[in-house]
Order: C-alpha cells, then sequence, then structure tokens
C-alpha cells in the first residue's frame, strides 16, 4: 500500500499542490471559464435535441470534412461544445469539468482554450487530409467518412490531458492517454480514433517546442510580482519545471 500511495505521489503530487490551494480558497470561483463551458454544452445539449433547435446547432456548430473549409473552421470553435448525439451528455460534461477544470487552474483560461483549440483544429484539419488519401492509404479514410458529423469535446480533453501531464510531471499518466488512443484505433478503427491521435501529434509537437524553448532558454524569464515566496513555500521549486505563470 506504500508503495502504491508513493508512486501516486510522485506521478500526481505537484498536480495535487498546484489545484488544491486555489479550489481550497476560491471553490468554483477559481473555474470560470470551465463552468462557462458546461453550462454551454448542457444548453447546446437540450437546444440540438428541440424539433426547433437541431437545425441551429446544425448550423452552427456542426462540422463536416465535406463542408467547405472556409465554414468548418467558423464552426470549429463551437462545435467543441456540441456533444455527439451518439453518446452520453454526462460523459462530455464530466470529461470538460475534471480535464478542463484542473487545465484551467494550472494553466489559465486562454491558455486552456487555446490548447483545446489546437487538439479540436487537428482532428477537424485531419479528417479532410485523410479523406483526401483515401482508405486505401495509411493515414486514410473512407469517403463516407465526409458525411460524418465531427463535434464534441474529445479530441479536446485528450489534447489537454497529455499537455498538462507532461507539463507537471505526470509522464506516466501522459503516456497511458496517448496509449489508450492508440489501441482504441487498433480495436475500433473510425474517424474520431483517429482524429484523437492527430490531435495528440499536434499537442506532442506543442510539447516539444516548449520543452525546446525552456531548454535553450528562448523566453525571457518574468519579473516576479509582489513579494518573492521563500524557498521553503509550495511554489513548485525543485521540480525541474519553468515557473507557472497565469
Amino acid at each position: 500500500m506504500g508503495t502504491l500511495a508513493d508512486w501516486a505521489r510522485a506521478e500526481w503530487g505537484l498536480l495535487y499542490v498546484i489545484v488544491r490551494e486555489p479550489l481550497r480558497t476560491r471553490n468554483l470561483r477559481a473555474l470560470p471559464m470551465t463552468l462557462g463551458a458546461v453550462c454551454l454544452t448542457a444548453v447546446l445539449q437540450y437546444v440540438q435535441n428541440q424539433p426547433w433547435g437541431y437545425r441551429l446547432v446544425q448550423n452552427l456548430g456542426a462540422v463536416r470534412a465535406e463542408d467547405p473549409l472556409w465554414s468548418a473552421l467558423l464552426r470549429t470553435p463551437l462545435s467543441l461544445f456540441v456533444p455527439a448525439l451518439d453518446l452520453p451528455v454526462w460523459g462530455a460534461l464530466a470529461q470538460i469539468l475534471f480535464v478542463f477544470g484542473i487545465a484551467e487552474v494550472c494553466l489559465g483560461w486562454w491558455r486552456t482554450l487555446a490548447i483545446a483549440y489546437l487538439a479540436t483544429l487537428a482532428g477537424t484539419l485531419y479528417a479532410r487530409v485523410g479523406i483526401a488519401l483515401g482508405p486505401h492509404a495509411p493515414f486514410g479514410l473512407p469517403w463516407s467518412d465526409a458525411q460524418v458529423v465531427d463535434t464534441g469535446p474529445s479530441a479536446a480533453v485528450v489534447g489537454l490531458a497529455v499537455f498538462v501531464s507532461w507539463r507537471y510531471g505526470a509522464y506516466l499518466t501522459s503516456a497511458a492517454v496517448t496509449l489508450a488512443m492508440v489501441v482504441e484505433v487498433l480495436v475500433k478503427e473510425n474517424l474520431a480514433g483517429k482524429e484523437h491521435l492527430a490531435a495528440l501529434m499536434a499537442v506532442g509537437t506543442l510539447c516539444l517546442a516548449v520543452a525546446v524553448r525552456h531548454r535553450y532558454g528562448l523566453c525571457a524569464p518574468r519579473r516576479p510580482r509582489g513579494p518573492q515566496r521563500r524557498s521553503g513555500s509550495r511554489s513548485g521549486r525543485g521540480s525541474g519545471l519553468p515557473p507557472i505563470q497565469s
């Protein structure tokens, strides 16, 4: 039991310390963007299940590879919060609350949204490339996938989970999420699974860019705001990570 606890502390200890304090002092006020995303997803789910609202949500947030590129790009931001009709909405809401919430505390709301949209956009653009390659190419897709409605937060959740886990030293968690997405494609080869891999590749490239940036000192250190903490404070020092900037 002690070994398991030691492993959990080594894997998630830094994340726990960073997330605990804002939630303890500010409660849900520390998650304004996440709560807004949960509410928006719930509202869109309700609206698209009404006779008068289905077409409205489709026109604003449904992305298909057969659509003109400009139209897909305009719909991609909202498509992240449109739940898939064939999946339970509670799963999407739980994913957003948990993964977006942790990411918002650790990275700030705008970085969280930026990485979420990067992952979602990577999947959306991959669908077009895969269909252009055709079903017989290694990373190709059948022509029928061009008509599949592509919505939901899953690609964003996968991308954020990998980035936050990597950024804060939970490397086994990051590897486990990646492995699970690979297994998903091997077991059930569909558009969603391959889009998850595309999202992982985009976020992996971002992780590499961040690592190179810090490794070679390409970012100038910011002057700390307010009084500096002592070396014994819980600021993440000694973790080998750059300081957290919100």
